[in-house]
């Protein structure tokens, strides 16, 4: 099972939740949204329109939006295509 992990390279939170899946040595797919348009649209559909990152999306799980009840908003990422 791959974890999807949509970060920004700012946000701490978003580092910290790396390093819990490095740790806890989980296979992840990281993305970042800052950079790569279509995963913050993909980001968007999975949270319901919410640009707080870091989102943790694993299969049988609800989705995670933020890292221990903490996260940053994404700021510059543009939804339209």
């Amino acid at each position: 099972m791959v974890i999807d992990l949509y970060i920004s390279a700012g946000c701490p939170y978003s580092v910290a939740a790396r390093e819990d899946l490095e740790w806890r040595g989980l296979a992840f797919v990281e993305y970042d949204v800052d950079r790569d348009r279509e995963a913050y649209r993909r980001m968007l559909q999975l949270t319901g329109g919410s640009s707080v990152v870091p989102v943790v999306v694993e299969e049988g799980k609800p989705v995670t939006i933020g890292w221990m009840g903490q996260g940053c908003m994404v700021r510059n990422a543009d939804p339209a295509p």
